[in-house]
């Protein structure tokens, strides 16, 4: 048998020369992306690394109108409203009014990956619920990529042709909806959805269940309930969106499409008869501007079915870069969203989420949140303030700097091992911080509602 010892101590050699002539090179970047320089010793060197500065000037930080007593280790939200009170305020209202005819309180949280599958929102929803009363899931598109993915929900789909618009062609943005989809049925098309027990509380049954679509003809659906009762409804032909719902004590509810020629669907809700609805639209790869395509009819539809109290804008995850100091474009385009939301659904109330953490590795193999987080802060922080909207500071929730590496590296683990992304142990952590605030907030403002009173 040949001995291969001498080639291998040879390439052993060769490697080892290739890595310390590579250790000379200065740091280098292709496209704009900078390379981690490469350190052979950096995993022993004991080093004094000084903090990253800018190298632009950041736009200041601004006061708000109001900010609640915050208690220690607490993140309260920050109230930029003005007269119009586009912040806090119609949440908190419409919480007052559960019970005395009010029915429900809606929440719509828009966001990216961050949220997707329910992480962080499902959390959210239940302790909500379990406060103020409600059941079920709240609005689930008709397809998912990976639906076995999220957890609150069983959800199963045949025969659709699915649109989004991460889509690379045959997109029409003039027919998304609020999430941003759209479905095309085939014939005898069917979606499905069963409440579940085994993640969250209030999800194995729900009370009411609607599918949303619109259509140029006629459309003829049918309904299983707990796969027996059946329902069938026809609908004409309409330039308004339409829904058909069922009620009663739901487990299980399958749409079958028996014909629908011009039909576009949205997506379904299955709610409470009273209490909290939270609605999740995650787009995966979104910056939020795309919202601003939305058609206005499609915005305008989607409030008369659908009004909500408390629209939640989160994102960031897709737009801030390791060293990006200038946001002023993505500043501008989320201005124009936000305005958007504000003209067409009134009556809610909006708060804008900073970024969560984002860690990246340094030339010296240290794990940091990135500089391009913290200026993007500052930016989102200027965008709730030039909109009169509220905001939370999500990063700092989370522990500040290098907090999502000690997530990730929890015991047992909250984020994943891609520094960006909580798991669901991370969403339920943060839903339980961001809850507090949000009952802390709602106390603060009726201390200070019983205080102009007296």
């Amino acid at each position: 048998m040949k001995n291969y010892l001498r080639q291998t101590l040879l390439m052993t050699f060769l490697v080892l020369g290739i890595l310390l002539a590579l250790q000379e090179l200065p740091a280098l970047s292709v496209a704009g992306i900078s390379l981690r320089k490469v350190d052979m010793w950096s995993d022993i060197r004991v080093l004094d690394v000084p903090e990253e500065m800018d190298t632009v000037l950041l736009p200041a930080l601004p006061k708000p109108a109001f900010v609640d007593t915050c208690p220690q280790g607490m993140v309260c939200i920050e109230d930029y409203s003005d007269s119009t009170q586009r912040g806090m305020q119609p949440f908190y209202e419409a919480l007052d009014r559960l019970g005395t005819g009010q029915q429900w309180v809606r929440i719509a949280v828009f966001g990216d990956s961050f949220i997707e599958a329910d992480i962080f929102t499902g959390d959210l929803r239940e302790m909500l619920q379990q406060k103020y009363g409600g059941c079920g899931v709240g609005f689930v598109p008709i397809t998912s990529d990976a639906p076995g993915f999220r957890p609150t929900v069983q959800h199963f789909f045949y025969g659709w042709e699915s649109h989004a618009p991460t889509d690379s062609m045959y997109y029409d943005r003039k027919r998304q909806g609020l999430s941003g989809h759209y479905f095309i049925p085939s014939r005898g098309a069917t979606v499905e959805l069963r409440g579940q027990s085994r993640y969250a509380s209030r999800l194995d049954t729900f009370e009411r269940a609607a599918i949303v679509f619109e259509t140029q003809d006629h459309v003829e659906l049918t309904a299983h309930i707990n796969r027996e009762n059946l329902h069938s409804n026809k609908f004409s032909s309409s330039p308004r969106l339409q829904q058909m719902e069922v009620e009663g004590k739901i487990g299980s509810v399958k749409w079958i499409i028996q014909s629908a020629d011009s039909a576009t669907f949205y997506g379904m809700f299955a709610d409470g008869r009273q209490g909290i609805i939270l609605d999740n639209f995650s787009l995966r790869g979104a910056s939020g501007i795309t919202l601003s395509g939305i058609p206005s009819r499609m915005l305008r539809e989607f409030n008369h079915i659908r009004p909500y109290d408390l629209i939640i804008l989160q994102y960031g995850l897709n737009v801030a870069t390791e060293r990006r100091n200038n946001y002023e474009g993505y500043q501008k385009g989320m201005l124009q969203t936000i305005a958007l939301l504000k003209e067409y659904f009134p009556q809610a109330g909006i708060l804008l989420m900073g970024v969560g953490d984002r860690n990246y590795r340094t030339d010296t193999g240290e794990l940091r949140t990135m500089p391009g987080v913290k200026n993007l802060i500052r930016y989102q922080r200027n965008m709730a303030a030039g909109s009169q909207v509220a905001f939370w500071d999500m990063l700092e929730a989370m522990g500040g700097d290098g907090s999502m590496a000690r997530l990730v590296h929890a015991s047992p683990s909250m984020a994943n091992y891609d520094y960006t992304h909580i798991n669901f142990r991370g969403g339920r952590h943060l839903a339980e911080l961001f809850f507090k605030t949000l009952i802390h907030g709602k106390e603060q403002t009726d201390r200070q509602k019983a205080h102009e009173e007296e």
